[in-house]
């Protein structure tokens, strides 16, 4: 029988059993038994047919290795399907010639995983754990484990889809951190964690429905439309822990973590409760964006402002013909009592319907003599009082402003400030869809749509000979993020969060602290309702007695049975004389990831992971978060934890295309990180793209694009090239332009680090004696100093760069010694030294090659881990610890600078002390003696 050959997998998320099975069966039936042609009969092979066949030799062998594994280690499960059991891999089979991404990246995370080496109830000190042994790896003892802890929270990705370039980059990051603090002996904690995405979850979800069954969510009840997105979530919602994985993040999965989550929605209810019971959280009418393609309140980071130059016409959900935007119509209204009137300049005339007063500048010449009087409104009969107000811009239209405080920010503070009516009961309004038909315009029973009752409205102003014009107007418009809609202010009953003094009380601690945030920045309330069912329902009661239909008295609680109770106390009533009905709306998703630091960790419960790991080490996310997710994190974690949530914070640029350009899926410059890790055609790339949710035209100019930038596809680049790419961007300052060809390099220098292990190997076989320790290494030849000293140089570098999250400084200084120093020198100085007959010459130089390479490879263990995994595994049999238990490079010492600085390096160190306390103590100095001294000498 085959040997269990080299203990090769197959990563989660890669596919099926059932494809593996095929795919490797397929391969394995293909090869023929034919011997190949002789030499002798192609005597003039071009170096590239060879190296073309060379190539393929190799594949050749990958790909029947990873058939053997299977075939070794495959059994049927109750439903007679194959399942492949993954064993630890084998390192002792000889190294292929050539790197390749898939065959190190296989199954290293399988058994990282079985080791459990990210759980930090793993990594205990000597003398705290259980001896470990081979035959006990699990129980590993961490000798150099410090009284640390090092923990972090993933930025959770939402669950509808996939990861993107940016996703890796927070992975990359953040994984060097955890990794590097693990071999510096921290407890380390990384937890995974998704969000439910309530809009962006719940909108594909109907999308599919509509697809699929054509049925749109209206024609569901509550619960069976919850079941279809839980089945959906099921099917769909591992992707994303499978990328991960993929990407090597060791992350401990044994909390991964839900937003929808029993333990997760218990917190976000407590923190709900608490916070109305505290007056921070409120119910009230106010203006909010309004996505009426979702029929809800979206929040501010859900609304894109789409710049417009002049006139423009734009798709809009819903309507058939194009919309136009960018124009600025002018209007007037006659004034009362008088022959006059008073011009108005609006981009929105449908609004007009709403208008309650006009506004104009105290200053304004043209105005003066009409500041108390009032204007009749031509539809609805209503007078507008003239207002003033400095708010108003001269310069724009006709410097007055009508004023429409039920659909608009400005208006409606303008409206407060002058006690103005909000008309929130008016019929004349906007609703969710339409314009309401009780209103002298002559528009259908049925209601009309917003942008054609535009149209009507100025069809009725030209009657009534009030129209004034039109004229192209540079504008910016509200768009929302997930529907493609133009937002629509409106004013609704919703529940907010009060963050002015949130806001005023964490910034006098996360100021001090975090210095990312002005003290003097202001906070406006926040709504955190949305008209969605998918999400944590609000834990809020409308209570209703028998003698009163209209009641607006609500109770906040944890359950109905609380809320009934203390309903019952708060209206003096018998519990059983209300009936309670539980708002229908839920919580905006920002609201629940914003306890995503505490409630991770089981809060409201004082759990040993809170007691261990709160707060937070570090919090590593995107710049474009700080005020979304960031400050809202920093609010509510002080007011529910009385903590910071966490002690520092990595901000981290924004990943665009090679062009500098925002990647976006209608420029086809969005790039699956899988794609550069397992590489991909341009028939691949084109597929996604058609598969996609794009219209024609933007599916025309997406393909267009991956055409002129990858003609050829992207090539197999492998998770660690991608990753040691990414870190050697400087993160902080500018964004990030990724170019493939920088991805590439890293592949080729993964090639390089391949080749160089290949030679050491080679190298230690051939001298037949296993390497002294470092401490015991003396360098002999200048040659041999040099390259340790570059080594210890390095190793500097990189322990003053990773204490400050420079990754890319770590990343640069261990590109450049790698290559330019060890290879480029020291490899090519010592070849004639390993073919001398002078045995001792051979070890020290055998050893200090070794001692470069393993703790080279210790370094890059944050940014490589597959590679590094691999390389160092099979370097292991010949170094100075062979008798020690099995272990991994993961759980490795990083290497210090102090433990490589020899004898002689500490004298001369001490010798520079005592001459500088010498001076100090003698008052030598290095003053330049006075002008008058200077002139004795000439």
């Amino acid at each position: 029988m085959w040997k269990s050959t080299s203990g090769r997998c197959f990563r989660a998320g890669t596919g099926s059993i059932h494809s593996v099975w095929t795919t490797w069966g397929d391969r394995l039936c293909s090869q023929t038994t034919a011997p190949p042609p002789s030499s002798s009969l192609h005597p003039l092979r071009s170096q590239a047919e060879k190296a073309k066949r060379k190539n393929k030799r190799e594949k050749a062998i990958l790909s029947s290795v990873c058939y053997l594994y299977v075939l070794e280690n495959v059994v049927l499960n109750n439903n007679c399907e194959p399942v492949v059991l993954f064993s630890p891999p084998d390192t002792t089979l000889p190294l292929p010639q050539t790197y390749s991404p898939k065959y190190v990246e296989s199954c290293w995370y399988h058994w990282w995983e079985k080791e459990e080496l990210f759980s930090p109830e793993k990594h205990v000190r000597e003398e705290e754990g259980a001896p470990s042994s081979p035959q006990n790896p699990s129980q590993m003892e961490i000798p150099h484990a410090v009284d640390k802890y090092f923990s972090l929270c993933i930025p959770p990705p939402n669950v509808t889809g996939a990861l993107h370039l940016g996703h890796a980059l927070t992975v990359a990051i953040e994984d060097s951190l955890a990794r590097w603090r693990r071999m510096q002996g921290y407890k380390v904690l990384w937890v995974p964690g998704c969000d439910h995405a309530g809009i962006a979850t719940q909108s594909v979800v109907e999308r599919r429905l509509l697809r699929d069954y054509g049925k749109r969510r209206q024609e569901y009840c509550r619960e069976e439309f919850l079941q279809e997105v839980w089945k959906w979530k099921k099917e769909k919602g591992d992707e994303i822990y499978h990328q991960l994985r993929q990407l090597g993040a060791s992350l401990d999965w044994s909390r991964a973590c839900f937003t929808l989550d029993p333990g997760f929605s218990r917190a976000v209810t407590e923190a709900f409760v608490r916070m109305c019971d505290l007056g921070l959280i409120y119910r009230s009418e106010s203006l909010v964006n309004w996505s009426c393609s979702l029929e809800s309140a979206v929040s501010d980071v859900e609304v894109n402002s789409k710049q417009l130059s002049g006139k423009t016409l734009l798709s809009i959900p819903g309507y058939q013909q194009k919309v136009e935007f960018g124009t600025m119509v002018t209007f007037a209204y006659p004034i009362e009592g008088n022959d006059g009137e008073v011009a108005v300049a609006t981009t929105r005339p449908e609004t007009m319907l709403g208008d309650v007063a006009i506004a104009v500048h105290p200053h304004d010449p043209r105005y003066q003599s009409l500041h108390g009087q009032k204007c009749r409104h031509p539809f609805t009969n209503r007078l507008l009082p003239i207002i003033t107000d400095t708010v108003v811009d001269m310069e724009i239209g006709t410097g007055a402003v009508k004023l429409t405080p039920a659909h608009d920010f400005t208006d409606f503070v303008l409206a407060q400030r002058h006690s103005l009516n909000s008309l929130s009961d008016n019929p004349h309004l906007i609703t969710a869809h339409l314009v309401y038909s009780e209103h002298p315009i002559a528009f259908s029973s049925q209601g009309v749509k917003r942008f054609e009752a535009r149209e009507k409205v100025i069809g009725a102003l030209m009657e009534k000979k009030l129209f004034r014009g039109k004229r192209d107007h540079a504008m910016y418009l509200p768009i929302c993020s997930r529907s493609g809609d133009v937002i629509e202010p409106l004013l609704k009953k919703q529940w907010f969060v009060r963050c002015e003094g949130m806001a005023q009380k964490a910034i006098q601690v996360f100021y001090k602290m975090l210095p990312l945030v002005s003290p003097y920045s202001s906070y406006s309330d926040w709504c955190i309702s949305r008209q969605l069912w998918w999400g944590h329902q609000i834990p809020a009661y409308r209570v209703s007695f028998p003698d009163s239909d209209d009641t607006q008295e609500w109770v906040c609680a944890s359950s109905d049975a609380q809320a009934r109770e203390r309903a019952a106390i708060k209206f003096g009533v018998s519990p059983d004389a209300m009936t309670l009905t539980q708002d229908p709306d839920v919580l905006d998703t920002w609201f629940s990831s914003a306890l995503f630091p505490f409630a991770i960790l089981g809060w409201p419960q004082q759990t040993e992971d809170m007691k261990q790991f709160y707060p937070n080490t570090v919090l590593e996310t995107g710049s474009d978060l700080i005020f979304f997710w960031v400050a809202r994190m920093v609010m509510l974690g002080t007011e529910l934890t009385g903590q910071l949530p966490f002690k520092q914070v990595l901000f981290h640029s924004l990943v665009r295309d090679k062009y500098g350009r925002k990647m976006s899926k209608s420029l086809g410059n969005v790039v699956d990180p899988l794609d550069v890790i397992s590489g991909v055609s341009l028939e691949g790339l084109q597929k996604k793209v058609m598969e996609g949710n794009l219209d024609p035209r933007e599916k025309s100019v997406a393909m267009e694009a991956q055409r002129k930038d990858f003609p050829e596809g992207i090539p197999e680049c492998g998770t660690d090239a991608l990753r040691f790419a990414l870190c050697s961007y400087k993160a902080q300052g500018e964004d990030i332009s990724l170019s493939m060809s920088r991805v590439l390099g890293c592949r080729h220098f993964c090639n390089k680090m391949w080749q160089t292990v290949r030679f050491t190997l080679g190298a230690l076989v051939d001298t037949d004696v296993l390497v002294t320790p470092l401490s015991e290494t003396s360098p002999v030849s200048s040659i041999d100093r040099w390259i340790c000293s570059r080594l210890s140089g390095t190793v500097q570098q990189c322990e003053s760069s990773f204490e400050s999250y420079q990754l890319h400084a770590v990343t640069s200084a261990l590109h450049s010694f790698w290559l330019h120093d060890l290879c480029d020198v020291y490899l090519e100085c010592i070849k004639p030294v390993l073919k001398q007959q002078d045995m001792a010459a051979r070890q020290v130089a055998t050893a200090v090659l070794y001692h470069c390479v393993s703790l080279s490879l210790c370094l890059l263990s944050p940014f490589m881990p597959f590679l590094t995994e691999e390389l160092w595994q099979r370097l292991q049999p010949y170094g100075p610890d062979t008798n020690r238990a099995v272990t991994s490079v993961c759980v490795q010492p990083y290497p210090k600078a102090s433990q490589l600085v020899s004898q002689r390096k500490l004298e001369l160190y001490a010798l520079v002390r005592v001459a500088r306390s010498l001076r100090a103590q003698y008052h030598i100095t290095k003053e330049r003696p006075d002008s008058e001294s200077q002139d004795r000498f000439f």
